[in-house]
């Protein structure tokens, strides 16, 4: 047998031990995290890149290999090779050109101006919920969607005497929503790659889940309003809003990420060169602007996948999921329990993403975990990735220490705390789909 086929070889090796660079990777991510809070810093979990604190864990993991230096860099360099992670890192790159063009172009303030123009005084508590989900969902970024939106909601609130709690809660809502829908969110990208099934019927299993908790979120946003004053008409362009359309049709119609990002990209960069605001040399700037800006995730994934290889391959992932596994057996009396294995997967990628702070990192940490146990209960491989999304969104949403609350808070001048406290669709949310899961068949 040839080194690359050993290499490829599945194992069937189960060993606790080689999940230790794992857990060093959350240690040093999550006591940097700690430390810089201790120390007063803004966003502490944040001063450390994840791409820094997986170097240690990759060293550890090559130690803890015990053979040949060459043949375990293969089997790195092979798990950084992998196809799904070379797709999901392209799908990096496409997403970040399309936001960053749509965004330098003024597609984000046409749309923030057609949603304030069109919400009535009635419903900007609500309105600005549903604002916050269609920009997160055509931008794939909750983060960049409260930096544009929550600005001008606070400023809303100084009109209007809304609760500031309650708009920043309603906005970070917003944007959980629709970044756990988009098709060109990197939660999404992640969870589709690992587990090997398309974005589109991702996105069909997810909104069967998402779309009853927004109605119920857009409903006691409602009834917690207390805004008087309308918002005055705001001047858009409809023409900067096409982008954004377009790629939400083309991706729930099914047409292909790596047609449909271009195209937006495309669509975007041309409607503004013939307003004759805008210029090809710009358009190529903004889209490297856009690759530059996904460069963390980017390397992130490529050496998780690397790493997740060389754990693979000493029996760390199998030990998990054998562990997994058994503890789903033992709340069920049956061989295979679809159930049991999605709150199972809930439970690990929750977990993760209280340690990390980052729901892209949790997914991509405990995707082949996820599909393990997809693939020994039974469970499909859209509803895993739904999974996977679905409660990773939950948790990011509702951590003081997470990025989205972080900004929102020191936007609104208020706690992180406090923010969370409001983001009433994480809560909803998290109630619709454990009773969703629990409720199947078995």
């Amino acid at each position: 047998m040839s080194q690359a086929q050993s290499i490829t070889t599945p194992t069937n090796k189960s060993s606790a031990i080689a999940l230790l660079p794992l857990l060093l990777f959350l240690a040093t991510f999550v006591g940097a995290g700690v430390y810089h809070q201790n120390q007063g810093a803004d966003f502490a979990f944040y001063q450390l890149s994840p791409v820094i604190a997986v170097l240690p864990a990759i060293i550890l993991a090559f130690v803890l290999a015990r053979q040949a230096i060459d043949k375990s860099l293969n089997q790195f360099i092979e798990g950084i090779g992998d196809s799904n992670i070379i797709a999901m890192c392209l799908i990096y790159l496409l997403a970040g050109g399309f936001a960053a063009v749509a965004k330098a172009t003024g597609g984000v303030d046409a749309t923030v101006a057609l949603g304030l123009t069109l919400i009535p005084a009635s419903l900007l508590l609500p309105g600005f919920f549903l604002i916050a989900g269609f920009i997160a969902t055509s931008m794939g970024t909750s983060m960049g969607t409260i930096g544009a939106l929550a600005p001008v909601a606070y400023g809303i609130c100084q009109q209007t005497g809304i609760d500031p709690a309650l708009m920043a809660g309603a906005v970070v809502s917003g944007a959980m929503f629709g970044d756990n829908l988009s098709i060109i969110s990197d939660t999404t990208i992640a969870a589709t790659r690992t587990q090997g099934c398309e974005m589109k019927d991702k996105f069909r299993e997810n909104i069967r889940i998402s779309a009853p908790a927004a109605l119920l979120t857009f409903l006691l946003f409602f009834a917690l309003g207390s805004g008087q004053t309308a918002v005055e008409a705001q001047d858009f362009e409809l023409l900067k809003v096409l982008p954004y359309l377009t790629i939400l049709v083309l991706a729930v119609a099914g047409l292909n990420v790596f047609i449909v990002l271009p195209v937006g990209i495309l669509l975007a960069g041309l409607t503004a060169i013939f307003s004759g605001d805008y210029t090809a040399m710009a358009l190529g700037k903004d889209i490297y602007a856009g690759f530059t800006g996904m460069q963390e995730i980017f390397l992130l994934s490529m050496l998780v996948g690397g790493l997740a290889a060389l754990m693979k391959q000493q029996g760390g992932l199998n030990w998990l999921a054998n562990g997994a596994a058994a503890l789903i057996a033992k709340f069920s009396n049956k061989e295979q329990s679809p159930r049991a294995a999605e709150l199972g997967m809930a439970g690990i990628v929750s977990a993760t993403n209280l340690c990390t702070a980052n729901n892209t990192v949790s997914i991509i940490i405990t995707g082949s975990v996820a599909k393990d146990l997809a693939e020994r209960h039974g469970v499909k491989k859209r509803r895993a990735a739904s999974m996977l999304d679905i409660f990773s969104c939950i948790n990011q949403g509702l951590i003081p220490w997470g990025a989205q609350a972080l900004l929102a808070g020191a936007t609104f001048k208020l706690s992180p705390l406090v923010v969370v406290s409001n983001a009433w669709y994480c809560m909803v949310l998290a109630v619709v789909a454990i009773a969703m899961v629990s409720l199947r068949k078995a």
